[in-house]
Parts: C-alpha cells; sequence; structure tokens
C-alpha cells in the first residue's frame, strides 16, 4: 500500500483553462487585423468593379485589362463592343474593362 499516492482533484485555474483562452487571443487579434487590412479593402474594390461594369454605356471611354483604349461603341450583356481606332472595333467581356476614363481623354492622346 505504500506505492500507491493519494489522488487529490486540482481546481479549474490549476488545470490551465484560463490560459488556453488567453492563448486564443492573439489569433483571434490577427484573424481582425487581417480582416481589415485585406479582406475588406478587397471586397470594396470588387464592389466598385461591379458597379463600374454595371454603369457602362454607349459613349464611355475605357481601357481594358490588356491596355488597349477605346470608347464604348454597344453593350450587350456580358460584351461590350470598343472602337479603338476610326471603323476598327473589337469586342470584349465586360469584366477586362479595368478603369473607366474621363470624357476627352482620348482626344487628349
Amino acid at each position: 500500500m505504500f506505492f500507491i499516492s493519494n489522488a487529490y482533484a486540482a481546481p479549474a485555474d490549476a488545470l490551465g483553462l484560463g490560459s488556453n483562452l488567453t492563448s486564443f487571443l492573439p489569433l483571434v487579434l490577427m484573424f481582425v487585423v487581417m480582416y481589415f487590412l485585406m479582406i475588406r479593402p478587397q471586397q470594396k474594390r470588387a464592389k466598385e468593379q461591379r458597379a463600374m461594369m454595371d454603369a457602362l454605356a454607349k459613349g464611355d471611354e475605357v481601357v481594358t485589362a490588356g491596355g488597349m483604349l477605346g470608347r464604348v461603341v454597344k453593350v450587350v450583356d456580358a460584351y461590350v463592343t470598343i472602337e479603338v481606332a476610326t471603323g476598327t472595333e473589337i469586342m470584349v467581356q465586360k469584366s477586362s474593362i479595368t478603369t473607366l476614363l474621363p470624357k476627352g481623354t482620348l482626344k487628349a492622346l
């Protein structure tokens, strides 16, 4: 009977439950910081891009993802026809339009 030691119940704080919760606090804080620095601005840019694509109209001057500048001639559901030179029109997807230029930019170039 001398080889078996007595077992005593330990209080909850001695088990380290409080330290487990505080060990997750830096992880939670890091996620919150990542949300505000990376995820939220990206969602805002995507929302602005969608609004710009929905607002495209005939006569707008745009820049495509490939760097081509032109004037919008026709807007269809998912496609836009752009006049890049006099008598030269190309058809591109709406999603490939990156920038909406101010009026008169093409004449200034």
